[in-house]
Parts: structure tokens; sequence; C-alpha cells
């Protein structure tokens, strides 16, 4: 029963981890294991709130302390372990999930996070066009266009829009603008990651950290296609199924970026 506890609090998202951020990733596939604590509970110290199950801190893939910079965003997560009941199930804990993302993989590395979400925006989504059809052409402009011109307005940053999908370069001013409003906060920026991952968008997802867009908004720009594509070949049970996993994962990058300003 010891044993089966130390696992619970210090292994629950993966049992073998290797380096941090392939651990996290990991974290994602466990299979759920039966809920072996009573109370969830905030701690505070040095400046963060820990997760502390039954009197014990819960640990991340890499064993570090599962804790957040702020109360609020430590209520979140608490909350993720309450709603657990019989069995803990990672598959339904975005926010853990990525929270351990951010403490194993993004606290000692922001620079090539950072230096990631770049390189989403050297060929960003959004910058893309379809030829056609018209149809497709319009929810594209509707969608994308206020990004664009959002970060033209508030950043200075004027990207160059391209029809079709060969590369074009962007100007190294837009690229420098934009790349000066990636948050430099090790859990805003491990948000700002996860959704520029999540849409294929660094700007969008830029946006959505400078509250310009909303979570909905930049989740229905980064559809744009599949959404056109369904309308003419039907919905696909499973595709819609990760799609929801996915949009729970951006709903948790946006708690992150709602509760650390």
């Amino acid at each position: 029963m010891l044993r089966r506890m130390r696992d619970l609090f210090e292994g629950i998202f993966d049992e073998e981890p290797l380096d941090p951020t392939q651990a996290a990733r990991r974290a994602m596939r466990p299979q759920p294991r039966r809920r072996l604590y009573e109370r969830v509970e905030l701690e505070d110290a040095e400046e963060e709130f820990r997760i502390v199950l039954d009197g014990r801190p819960v640990k991340t893939p890499a064993r570090r302390t599962l804790a957040a910079p702020s109360r609020a965003l430590a209520q979140h997560l608490a909350a993720e372990w309450e709603s657990q009941r019989e069995a803990v199930d990672p598959a339904r804990m975005p926010l853990t999930r990525l929270a351990n993302t951010i403490i194993d993989g993004v606290v000692d590395a922001p620079a090539a996070v950072a230096a990631e979400i770049e390189r989403y925006l050297a060929c960003d989504l959004v910058f893309y066009r379809a030829p056609g059809p018209a149809g497709l052409v319009l929810r594209q402009a509707k969608a994308w266009d206020p990004v664009v011109a959002w970060a033209r307005e508030a950043m200075g940053a004027r990207f160059v829009l391209a029809e079709g999908i060969a590369f074009v370069a962007q100007p190294a001013q837009a690229l420098a603008a934009a790349g000066s409003a990636i948050p430099r906060h090790p859990w805003r920026l491990g948000a700002v990651h996860a959704i520029t991952t999540l849409t294929g968008s660094a700007l969008v997802a830029i946006a959505l950290a400078r509250a310009a867009v909303s979570v909905d908004a930049a989740w229905t720009a980064a559809h744009v296609d599949e959404d056109w594509n369904m309308e003419f070949w039907g919905r696909d049970t499973i595709a819609l199924e990760r799609r929801a996993a996915r949009f729970a994962e951006m709903q948790a990058a946006a708690t992150v970026l709602d509760a650390i300003k």
C-alpha cells in the first residue's frame, strides 16, 4: 500500500521519465489509476502554491513539485485533481499535463521554447491563403484578417500574405516586432507555445495572450480549412473526438494566461 501511495503522489503521470519534455508528453497516454487520496489542498511555499493530496505534494514526471505561481491557477489545478473520482485519468487533466510540461520542460529552457514559437511566426498559418474556392477564401479572410490587422496596428508588424503554400519570407522587422511580444514569464510562455502548436499559428497565440482575440475565435481561426472540408466530405467521429481533446488543452492554456498576468 505504501508503495502504491508513493507511486500515486510521485509518479502518477509517468513511471520512468526520460527527459522532462518527453516525460510530459508521455504523460498524455497512461492508463487511469484508482484514486487513493481523499483531500486536495493548497500549500503556500516560497511564493508558489503546491498541490497537496492528503498532506503530500504531487510530483511531476521529472519528480519536481507540482506548484503554480499564483493562487488562482493553483485552485484550478486543485479542482482538476478533485474532479477525479474513482480513478485518476491523466487524459482528463489537461491543465495538470500543461503544468507538468511547463515545470519540467519550459522553466529551464525558455529561450529554446521562445525560439520555436518564432519559427512558427516565419511561416504562420494565417499568412497562407487558399487560391479558391471563393467560399473558403472568404472564410479565411474573415477569421484571419483581424489577427493580421491587429499585429499591424498593435505591434507595427506588417506581414506579407501569400496565395498557396509556396514559402514567402516575412520582413525581418515584422518578425522582430511579433517576436518581442512573445511572453517571457515561463508559465505564459508555455501556454503560448501550447496554443501555437494546437492552432498552427504563433500570431493567433500571441493575440490570445494579449486578449486581442477570444479562445473561441482563436479556435475557429485554427480550423477554417478543416471545417470547410467537413462540410463537403462529412464529419469524422474520431477526428471530432481528437479535436475535442485538443480544445480542452487549448482551454487549459487559456486558463494559465488568465491566471498569470
